[in-house]
């Protein structure tokens, strides 16, 4: 194929720490003949003084900062640029240590393809699990393990199929579908540029044949129009047009465009390609669009075409937490949608998730690298999406509003819907969702009372119910009412659905005293959390 039947493939190395990630892409540009003679030179040079005897460093062409060199790791992205006789490309080369995770996150969110390199010595790590979760979060969809090191384990194809087998297991749970698995030794140059005779047992691509010939275009599509405002060009009174850039679809001149989230509509009249008019234009262009009327739009507005955007003021995140400060429900970030920049809360932690099963745990609080699903609240409804339907429009971060510090990057995972939320309790014939352990939040700045519900749960017959914590307070004993009969609560413990017995109290799904005048007595289990800014 051509270069331009090809097209541009962006990929990121990552791995745990002193997996070879660098090396491996030093040697892909080497072997490649992609370097000037005086980088080349340079390079020898360089390696005179390293550890491999005066071998070639091959790291050392991406590694450049002093501590990087130092320590023999990376730290700092390092993007490069470099083109074969196939494709064109852009690398990124992430840290492996777990304490520049969040640089290796920010090199996830802009590529198409991860290249994850294991040691075929250590086999998969916490760290590799990590990356490949965050890789998944991010949206990647086309994956490459790289078993790395394998001259240190004699080329043996059983250890390289026992590493196989635990990534074939952990891309079952994160349901990724487009994986290759390649023994490589980015050192010695292995199925790196050229297929290995010492690995004569491997029968597929190598890792440059692969990243030259992969077709990305599968990748799941998205529906109609939409661009998000960055900027009003106004540079005259006759003049009002909205700048940004076309992040899918095309429009055309004469299209009737709606303006999110006040919905209001308008045709365009005319578009501008930098500083030239053109008829139409197309995803991945800046342009600058004019309407046929004035609409109420500024920065941080969508307009958009039949693309199915939502306009909501609250959803549901899976966030990777990048702050040292501990996320806590109730505290005040920044969020930025797209173009938009306002004020939101967490109102609460759902789960966190395990980088090694992927079970999802209880946590009050969430620490560095951890990734997590919580509830967010903004202060005004805004333009946004699903991650899986709009990614442009289903991405976020948060910002600390003291600090400036990003705290946490993340997708949405739901908005315009009540997911089911809230404490069950079975006894295998019936089941009856109840709402008693919800918490609450009174936020002064918004003026607002949010409400947070805990991680789902299924309490049996016999299971002991969370009776007092921070957010409620309840008796040993009562009765909730069900449309099929009572469920009873006895020394903290349910013990199925029976009979009302009128000595306890009565309460509803919501946890309110229904035999008090009038029922809406909130205060009697509830407490309310009152939170400030920091």
């Amino acid at each position: 194929m051509s270069e331009a039947e090809n097209g541009l493939l962006k990929f990121i190395t990552c791995g745990s720490v002193d997996d070879g990630k660098s090396t491996l892409v030093g040697h892909i540009l080497y072997d490649s003949k992609l370097l000037y003679a005086d980088q080349e030179r340079a390079l020898i040079l360089e390696s005179q003084v390293g550890s491999r005897g005066g071998e070639i460093d091959y790291s050392l062409l991406l590694d450049g900062l002093m501590a990087e060199r130092e320590q023999g790791i990376t730290i700092d992205v390092s993007y490069r640029y470099f083109t074969t006789n196939a494709r064109s490309f852009i690398v990124a080369d992430t840290p492996g240590h777990e304490e520049y995770t969040r640089n290796m996150a920010v090199g996830a969110s802009l590529v198409d393809l991860a290249v994850i390199l294991i040691d075929a010595s250590r086999g998969v790590l916490t760290q590799t699990r990590r990356h490949t979760r965050i890789c998944a979060l991010m949206g990647i969809e086309y994956f490459a393990f790289a078993v790395n090191k394998m001259d240190l384990v004699s080329y043996d194809e059983g250890v390289f199929r026992a590493i196989s087998d635990g990534i074939n297991a952990l891309s079952e749970k994160l349901g990724l579908k487009n994986v290759l698995i390649i023994p490589v030794s980015a050192t010695e140059g292995d199925n790196v540029t050229g297929l290995s005779e010492r690995m004569p047992w491997y029968k597929g691509p190598t890792l440059l044949g692969f990243l030259e010939t992969v077709d990305i275009s599968g990748a799941s599509p998205e529906k109609g129009f939409y661009m998000p405002v960055q900027r009003v060009c106004r540079p005259d009174h006759t003049f009002r047009g909205f700048q940004g850039q076309i992040e899918c679809g095309g429009v055309s001149v004469g299209d009737m465009l709606t303006a999110l989230p006040s919905g209001e509509t308008a045709l365009v009249k005319s578009i501008y390609t930098a500083d030239k008019k053109a008829e139409s234009a197309f995803a991945g262009q800046p342009v600058t669009i004019q309407l046929d009327r004035e609409v109420d739009v500024s920065r941080g507005c969508v307009i958009a075409r039949n693309a199915g955007l939502k306009v909501e003021k609250s959803f549901f995140a899976a966030l990777l937490w990048m702050d040292d400060q501990k996320l806590i429900p109730g505290r005040d970030y920044w969020a930025k949608i797209g173009t938009k920049l306002l004020p939101a809360i967490a109102t609460g932690i759902r789960h966190k998730v395990d980088v090694n099963s992927g079970e999802l745990l209880a946590a009050d609080s969430i620490g560095k690298n951890e990734i997590v699903e919580c509830e967010i609240v903004l202060s005004e409804p805004v333009a946004l999406d699903e991650f899986g339907s709009h990614k442009s429009m289903g991405e976020l971060i948060l910002i600390d509003r003291v600090s400036h510090v990003t705290s946490a990057c993340g997708v949405i995972r739901s908005a315009g819907k009540r997911e089911e939320t809230g404490v069950c309790l079975s006894d295998g014939g019936h089941s009856l969702q109840v709402l008693l352990f919800d918490s609450f939040y009174y936020h002064r700045d918004i003026h607002a009372v949010l409400r947070h519900s805990p991680s789902p749960a299924v309490y049996k017959p016999g299971d002991a119910l969370p009776l007092e914590e921070a957010g409620h307070v309840y008796p040993r004993d009562f009765d909730v009412a069900a449309d099929f009969g009572f469920a009873n609560i006895r020394g903290g413990i349910f013990t199925g659905f029976g009979d009302r017995e009128p000595q306890y109290a009565l309460l509803d799904v919501n946890g309110l005293d229904s035999e008090v005048n009038p029922p809406q007595d909130f205060t009697k289990y509830r407490r309310i959390r009152v939170w400030e800014s920091d």
